[in-house]
């Protein structure tokens, strides 16, 4: 009998074990933040949704097989508050389950963006019994005086009316969603203060006049070694002061209207992001209470139309105030970037940063971010990366018939990436692996990889006018490489010449890979690779393929 019961008991135990296990979460590899899904790390070939895709069953009963077809593996999609919770303390959550079904027969996974307090900067997306009750859930207020259609930060009654509606959404997840097809959860959408740079109502007022919060002064403390380069600086500059207001451990700001990557505003920046972590670190933790998944947040980025704070969101979750983030939202698992300006290595690396995981949530698709997603996993071991608006892809006259999506270069990489995920993720974090990215800003890129520099640079000159070539690379061996890449020459040479100071092309061969295993196809040679004196040594890769190489060392 006893056996019997231990047998009972085991089994059990296993079965707790592979329930906790199937609930995704993160998880570090070396220098690279992972995505576990069903106990293995999952590499997000993605796309997000129009924002209101997801408001009618009918229309993305038409989207998820496009999406299978553009060889997507998960789709971000967006649940607004005003639709699970039309009537306060009432929820329903038809469209919610009706998308998690959608997804789940066709084999595709989730990240749920929560459209709450606010989408873009506006609180657009609330019910309506918070729009029309404005005594209740007041308005931030601008440099004039007047209401701004933005809920502000500084009233208990709107977050924690925001976190029961999240935290309610979580529950439900957990009980409906069995087969974990929602992997993580983005709290609201490109935060922060628009038209004024903070909020001026009486009780923000109040707060920037008085000191800093405790919490904020503890992590000053605790990390004053550790801190964002941006932060330290002014931080140093004020005499690294634990306790005094806003303007006295920060300073008094400026403003520079000739360099648009100056900090101007940057205390009522650094402000307004503490109080937006605050209130939306509490809604992840509530979240989390009810259902523990990786959360993260967006944000809508500083650039040279957008230079300082309420030109952008101001307050959102930009590199140089991760730390209020960190001190105000610990909740909150990382911070992200859409990226659509042009300067898409400087975003990523000042992502990737301070141990931050870099995931991109909203970006641009095409050629060019058939590119940039190498480049992004390659160089940044990025967990994914989604392009913005995928399922208008047909929805448009002119869009390809659905025979003719796979032509779609981001989904010819994306097929590339899938069979080959398992090696890149093998790779990430142990700095045998690289990202190449060129264009006619920056042509050739070179640096180091094993024993080899390596060099590349566009095949066809011609095609980065509005575009960028781009690949990945992983050392295999001493000798031994293999690259995806898109319109690149890529060439070795010896790190250290020493006695052996020539290098020659072994073999190249060109395949896939199928079931995680590699597949060779044709053996190049000739014209095919570069194995001259004349053109260097390596790989000619006009297309989307993947090429392994091994190389010889002669004299």
């Amino acid at each position: 009998m006893w056996k019997h019961i231990f047998i009972v008991i085991l089994f059990l135990g296993i079965q707790l074990t592979a329930n906790a296990q199937s609930t995704p979460r993160l998880q570090k590899q070396g220098t690279a933040t992972q995505l576990i899904v069903d106990g293995k790390p999952f590499l997000m070939l993605g796309g997000e949704l129009h924002n209101s895709a997801c408001s009618n069953i009918e229309y993305m009963d038409g989207v998820w097989p496009r999406m299978k077809k553009l060889n997507m593996n998960t789709i971000l999609a967006p649940v607004s508050w005003e639709l699970i919770e039309p009537v306060e303390g009432k929820f329903d959550f038809t469209l919610v389950d009706a998308m998690i079904r959608g997804a789940e027969q066709s084999g595709i996974k989730l990240v749920i963006l929560w459209f709450g307090s606010w989408k873009n900067g506006g609180s657009v997306y609330i019910p309506s019994w918070v729009k029309k009750n404005y005594q209740r859930f007041p308005r931030a207020v601008d440099h004039l005086g007047n209401s701004i259609e933005i809920l502000s930060t500084f009233f208990e009654e709107s977050m924690k009316a925001d976190a029961k509606a999240f935290a309610a959404l979580m529950k439900h997840l957990k009980e409906f969603d069995k087969n974990k097809t929602v992997l993580m959860m983005q709290v609201e959408n490109e935060v922060g203060i628009l038209n004024t740079v903070r909020d001026f109502s009486s009780t923000a007022n109040k707060a920037f006049n008085s000191n800093i919060p405790q919490d904020l002064s503890t992590y000053l403390s605790k990390n004053k070694n550790n801190l964002a380069p941006e932060l330290a600086k002014v931080w140093k500059a004020n005499g690294s002061k634990t306790s005094g207001t806003w303007e006295e451990v920060f300073g008094k700001s400026y403003v520079n209207h000739k360099d648009w990557r100056d900090l101007s505003y940057y205390t009522e920046e650094l402000f307004m992001a503490y109080h937006y972590a605050k209130y939306m670190g509490y809604v992840a933790q509530e979240g989390k209470k009810e259902y523990d998944i990786p959360m993260f947040v967006n944000a809508w980025l500083k650039g040279p139309d957008y230079p300082w704070t309420g030109r952008h969101p101001g307050g959102g979750p930009l590199p140089h105030v991760i730390d209020m983030w960190r001190a105000g939202g610990p909740a909150i698992d990382f911070i992200t970037p859409d990226i659509y300006l042009p300067i898409f290595k400087e975003i990523v690396e000042n992502y990737d940063r301070m141990g931050n995981a870099l995931f991109i949530p909203e970006t641009r698709g095409g050629d060019i971010g058939a590119s940039r997603v190498l480049f992004a996993i390659g160089e940044h071991n990025s967990m994914g990366f989604s392009p913005f608006g995928i399922d208008r892809i047909r929805n448009r006259p002119g869009t390809p018939p659905p025979s003719a999506i796979g032509t779609d270069p981001l989904a010819e990489v994306y097929a590339l990436l899938d069979g080959m995920s398992e090696l890149i993720l093998k790779h990430q974090g142990k700095g045998t692996m690289r990202g190449i990215l060129v264009d006619n800003e920056n042509p050739v890129q070179s640096f180091e990889l094993g024993n080899y520099i390596v060099t590349a640079d566009p095949s066809n000159k011609t095609a980065l006018e509005n575009s960028a070539a781009g690949g990945l690379i992983i050392q295999l061996g001493e000798d031994e490489y293999i690259v995806l890449g898109r319109n690149l020459n890529v060439r070795f040479a010896p790190k250290v010449p020493g006695n052996l100071p020539y290098v020659g092309v072994d073999q190249v061969y060109e395949g896939v890979f199928k079931n995680g295993q590699w597949v060779p196809g044709r053996l190049l040679n000739g014209d095919e690779t570069h194995c001259s004196t004349f053109s260097g040594t390596g790989l000619k890769m006009p297309v989307a393929s993947i090429q392994k190489i091994s190389l010889y060392r002669y004299k």
